[in-house]
């Protein structure tokens, strides 16, 4: 019961989401609206010309008299059938502006409100997913109203006009058909139900055979070289399985279910037929009539019979966006305040008062915690992996938020400022940096989109990384591959270096930023990050301590609180001291 609300709370959201980007072009949709109804008005009109027309073949006047008023309806029919063409054009014209314009809003919205939830978020989720999920919920979206507009609508102005005309000739006649239509729809409407929880089923499946794809061939390397090939096969074939076992079932139920209208059909048809044949027998009806009812229930059968269809795969396209809208009715976990100011950052002092954090609210990673960071003061952290470092850096940019505590800059509490500004007053390099799928001077000038040609260069310049990109065949605008698999290790760290030159945050924050270094990279590196972090406020997560014993403070974590501080020579005269201990492991590789 509970699963059976949740999936209607997520179509009825859905559904909501759908009528919100409707409302913005009302004009286009009106028009497209009343176009599809006039166009059915004058196709469903036109047979009462047909029964006209046999009619009068079937008179037995002369002629001469009866010809001309056939070429008349005949005339009368080609203008009707002309304004619906017209008609039917410009309401595709203005479908085609309608959905294209909406679609785009509808990606527009999917990105920007997906892109503003958390690390963890991200973390949880498979990336294939999340791009199906978007692509599925705009795609819905068109699915949808090309059934409305072509198929929804005309079938409710056909059955309407339909029942209305055949009960002001013929009342019994009209209302059998009414009593026909209502029961066929009925039990469409109780199938299309019953199979719902089916195809988001399936639907989930899906998802979940493009996540474990994505995953796989994410990992392709670790699957060749540890020999996963048969493990992630074994596993792949169990979701694909499961995912065409409930696709059988859903196809099945939809061949019964076909099986059944075929049934209704024959029975309205013959059972309309043989009602004519008493009329006419009594001379209430005519082979006008005959044709009239024919052509109706032919019609009725086309529109009626798509309507299972319609149905189905409209709740199947509603499926489908739920899993979108899922993570739309989401709330993000990391958000501005209400009236949150920007950050003003004039000398970029950190301060840690009291801070806990709980990951996943099962494992403390920080218990009040306190930490100053001193104004263009540069520290490291150091200490045993898993021991807080990273957390205190992704803290001081909220990727998270605390459980306890507050941590400000410049006397400003960051829970309480915009998102944008405080990440505009931080730069990051990270162990691994990631780079776009665009060109390598595209990639520079993220840290500052308004940079010039000439800011971009001087910026790998000081990164030393404008000698090997001057040497590729396309120069700046080397495309560098998903990732930036193109480059090597560290020359996607100088590419990343060069981009954090290039934003000059007052706060830089450096990751394992020359673990991806041969020794050669590593000095002229070094060379760049001194020229960069000139009056700054740094803080430097290191593993190799030969490479922040200059810093002004080093700062030893373990299990989330600071056990020592102080500068490289004095903690070294901390014999039993956990940098101490630190170093002596590290010295042998160390040339002072």
């Amino acid at each position: 019961m509970w699963q059976k609300c949740y999936m209607q709370s997520n179509v009825k959201a859905t559904l909501r989401y759908y009528w919100q980007h409707l409302k913005v072009y009302p004009k286009s949709g009106w028009i497209m609206l009343l176009a599809t109804i006039f166009v059915w008005c004058v196709n469903t009109y036109v047979p009462l010309y047909y029964k006209k027309f046999f009619d009068l073949l079937t008179n037995p006047g002369p002629t001469a008299v009866i010809a001309p008023l056939l070429i008349k309806i005949l005339l009368v029919v080609a203008l009707l059938e002309f304004v619906a063409w017209i008609l039917f054009r410009l309401n595709t014209f203005f479908a085609s502006y309608f959905q294209a314009k909406i679609m785009a809003d509808l990606s527009r919205t999917c990105f920007s409100y997906l892109h503003k939830h958390s690390i963890a978020f991200f973390h949880n989720n498979f990336v294939g997913s999340l791009v199906k999920r978007v692509n599925r919920f705009t795609r819905s979206f068109e699915s949808i109203a090309d059934k409305t507009i072509f198929n929804i609508i005309p079938l409710i102005v056909q059955v309407i006009l339909i029942i209305v005309i055949i009960t002001r000739n013929h009342w019994q006649l009209g209302v059998g058909m009414l009593v026909w239509v209502i029961v066929f729809m009925g039990v469409n409407w109780l199938f299309v139900r019953f199979k719902l929880p089916h195809d988001i089923k399936r639907s989930d499946l899906d998802s979940k055979v493009s996540g474990v794809l994505a995953d796989t061939f994410t990992n392709h390397t670790n699957i060749k070289l540890f020999n996963g090939y048969k493990q992630e096969l074994g596993d792949f074939s169990k979701v694909v399985d499961s995912l065409g076992n409930i696709r059988l079932f859903t196809w099945n139920l939809s061949n019964v279910f076909e099986a059944v209208q075929g049934l209704l059909a024959i029975t309205l048809e013959l059972g309309l037929l043989y009602f004519g044949v008493q009329l006419w027998r009594v001379g209430l009806f005519t082979v006008g009539d005959f044709v009239l009812v024919q052509s109706y229930v032919i019609s009725l059968f086309m529109r009626l019979w798509d309507f299972g269809r319609l149905l189905q795969h409209i709740f199947e396209d509603l499926a489908d966006a739920a899993e979108m809208t899922e993570m739309l009715e989401k709330e993000h976990d990391i958000k501005d305040i209400r009236n949150a100011k920007d950050l003003i950052v004039n000398k970029g002092e950190i301060e840690f008062k009291n801070v806990t954090f709980d990951y996943n609210e099962t494992r403390t990673i920080l218990s009040h915690f306190n930490l100053i960071i001193k104004p263009q003061e540069k520290v490291a952290l150091v200490g045993p992996s898993g021991a807080g470092k990273s957390t205190i850096v992704r803290l001081i940019q909220r990727l998270y938020d605390l459980s306890g505590g507050k941590i400000l800059i410049n006397d400003q509490n960051i829970a309480k400022v915009t998102l944008e500004s405080l990440w505009q007053a931080t730069s990051l390099v990270p162990q691994d940096p990631v780079l776009f799928h665009r060109t390598l001077r595209e990639n520079i000038r993220y840290g500052k989109p308004d940079a010039t040609d000439a800011d971009v260069e001087e910026a790998a310049k000081l990164a030393y990384c404008h000698d090997f990109i001057s040497e590729l065949s396309e120069g700046y605008n080397t495309f560098v591959g998903e990732r930036g698999i193109k480059l090597s290790g560290g020359e996607r760290q100088r590419v990343a270096i060069a981009r954090a030159i290039l934003h000059n945050a007052p706060i830089l924050i450096l990751d394992e930023a020359t673990s991806s270094l041969d020794s050669e990279s590593e000095s002229l590196i070094q060379a760049a990050l001194n020229n960069l972090m000139k009056g700054k406020t740094v803080i430097v997560i290191a593993h190799r301590l030969s490479t922040i014993m200059k810093m002004d403070r080093i700062l030893v974590i373990e299990n989330g609180k600071l056990q020592e501080e102080g500068t490289h020579e004095k903690l070294l005269k901390k014999k039993n001291g956990l940098y101490s201990r630190l170093w002596n492991l590290q010295a042998g590789g160390f040339i002072e």
